[in-house]
Formats: C-alpha cells, sequence, structure tokens
C-alpha cells in the first residue's frame, strides 16, 4: 500500500493513477532554454575575493568518496583523515562536509572521523545498479545505519521507473526512508544519465521529494553521462518549487564528473541564481567528488601565495 506523504500533495500519492497524473501533468522541460540557460549563468565571472569564498564554501560541500571495489581500511582511513583536515599544512582550509563509502566500510570512516563534524555517507540498495529485491535492499540501509552512517545514498529502480510504475518507486524510498529511522538523512539518486529526457529527471525529482527525500542526487557516477549543469539546474528548480508548494525544502547532490575549481564554482552561481541563498550550506547542497577535492586545494594556496603547487601538494585518493 501507498505510504501518506506528510506534506500539502499527500493526495497525490493516494494511488498509482493518481500519482500518474500529477507526474505526466508537470510542465514540460524546454530543453533548449533549460541548456542555453545553464550555460549562461555559467560564464558569470567570480572576483578574486568571491572566489576565495566560493572555494572554501565548495570545499566544504564536498563527500569525499571512494567507491572501488579495491577498497581496504587503510584507504578509507586515509580518506576520512583528508576529509577532517584537507591541507594538513593549513588548518584554516574547513573539513569536507563528509566521506561516502560502502556500507561494510562505514564503520571504519566512523573510526577515522571521529569528533569532527565530517558525516559518513553510505551507499546502499544495491548500489548502483538497484537491482536487487526490496528486502536485500532495506537489509543493505538497516547494516549500514546499525553501523553509524549518518547518510544513505540510495539508487532508485530505474527499470520500474522507465516502465511507468511510479508506485513501486515511491513505496521504496518510502520503505528505505523508514529504514534509515531518525539517526540518518536519505539521498536519491535517480541515475540521470539513464532517465533519457529532462521531462523524466523532472518527474523522478518530484517523485523523490514526494516520497521523502532529504536530498536528490543526480548520479551515481558509474556511468557515462552523470552530473550536468543542466540536469542540476533542473533538479534545483523542482526543490524551489517543492518548497513553495509544501514548505519542505530538499537539497541537491550533483555527482560524477565534476573535477575542477571552476565545475564547482559553476554549480554554486546554478544554486544561488535558482534554488537562492538558503541551499548555499552543506546541509542542502553536495558534490558527490573524489578528484574535486584536490583541485580545491591547489587553486586555495594559489589565492593565498601567488603560485602553484606541484602535484605532489595534494594526496592522490
Amino acid at each position: 500500500m501507498p505510504t501518506t506523504a506528510p506534506h500539502a500533495l499527500s493526495d497525490v500519492t493516494a494511488s498509482g493513477s493518481t500519482l500518474r497524473r500529477f507526474l505526466h501533468g508537470l510542465p514540460g522541460v524546454d530543453a533548449v532554454g533549460l541548456e542555453a540557460r545553464a550555460a549562461s549563468l555559467g560564464t558569470r565571472s567570480i572576483k578574486t575575493t568571491a572566489k576565495a569564498y566560493a572555494i572554501d564554501l565548495a570545499i566544504s560541500m564536498v563527500d569525499l568518496t571512494t567507491l572501488e571495489g579495491a577498497d581496504t581500511p587503510g584507504k578509507v582511513r586515509a580518506l576520512g583523515a583528508k576529509a577532517v583536515h584537507p591541507d594538513p599544512t593549513d588548518r584554516t582550509t574547513p573539513a569536507t562536509a563528509a566521506v561516502c563509502v560502502y556500507p561494510d566500510m562505514v564503520a571504519t570512516a566512523k573510526q577515522a572521523v571521529a569528533g569532527s563534524t565530517v558525516k559518513v555517507a553510505s551507499v546502499a540498495t544495491a548500489f548502483p545498479a538497484g537491482r536487487a529485491p526490496i528486502a536485500v535492499k532495506l537489509a543493505d540501509v538497516r547494516e549500514a545505519v546499525a553501523a553509524g552512517a549518518d547518510e544513505i545514498d540510495m539508487v532508485i529502480d530505474r527499470g520500474a521507473f522507465l516502465a511507468g510504475d511510479y508506485l513501486k518507486v515511491y513505496d521504496e524510498i518510502t520503505a528505505v526512508k523508514e529504514a534509515c529511522g531518525t539517526s540518518a538523512r536519505l539521498k536519491v539518486i535517480f541515475e540521470t544519465g539513464e532517465l533519457s529526457t529532462y521531462d523524466n529527471i523532472r518527474r523522478a525529482s518530484w517523485l523523490g521529494m514526494l516520497a521523502g527525500a532529504d536530498f536528490i542526487k543526480t548520479s551515481t557516477g558509474k556511468v557515462a553521462v552523470n552530473a550536468t549543469p543542466a540536469n542540476t539546474l533542473l533538479m534545483l528548480e523542482a526543490v524551489r518549487d517543492f518548497r513553495a508548494q509544501t514548505g519542505v525544502q530538499v537539497g541537491v547532490k550533483p555527482a560524477g564528473g565534476i573535477r575542477t575549481t571552476k565545475d564547482a564554482i559553476k554549480f554554486l552561481v546554478l544554486v544561488n541564481e535558482t534554488a537562492g541563498e538558503d541551499w548555499l550550506d552543506n546541509h542542502w547542497f553536495r558534490f558527490g567528488a573524489s578528484s574535486l577535492l584536490n583541485d580545491l586545494l591547489m587553486q586555495r594556496q594559489k589565492l593565498a601565495t601567488g603560485r602553484y603547487s606541484g602535484p605532489d601538494y595534494v594526496t592522490v585518493d
């Protein structure tokens, strides 16, 4: 049975037909206009003082990530240490928002960041494909939460979504949200590169928010097309409009393909100009990244000293 959504739009989730009617009643996306606006906002120039602020803000929004089959406890401990003190030579450098790992590495990550503000995020629900029975997905979530995960990054069933079975996707998200309990925030990954159209990305965004997502997230980072300015702009519009209708604020996390300071600043401009200043905080906006942090650190040092450091200045994760 569908779960009642705790906000002003709860009636649209009363049945599969009402949910479909609502999602397909959302305004169609003007693809040309969306991409043009994203490109236009990406050309904004940032002055030196604003750039320094933006770099520190971006560092504080990074979910420092390792999601490889070859991950070891030593690698996760090193990642945790880097998240807490990204630049050991400059303790004014802000900590990252979180480290993101597989469920079996959560306990190791928690030990590595203990005593800091850094959260531990865990992917779950048969990441990255999401192809598993719901019982397996929920066990995945519960184990990660029991190990101390502060945040769960789940993947939706893209097959069900593309087949139009929106209620199945909704019910899975609500079940995962319940499994998170009160201790873990839920990020819902759409894998936008597999959703084919901007209209589907808009529908997925509203579906995730109706089901109780604390964050909506573009991608796993494991497919060819990940976060783009256009798909992130579309999701930012969705969270802005959702709050206007329900009073509920939901975060956004672009992930995959964001590698440079220039890229990160473009995304921050998108946030400011679309959702507004309320989202310019790591409680509401994150970057899912691994290599981005190193470039932010090198650019930060250049602003401070006037010169670039060599590649040995940062660790290779």
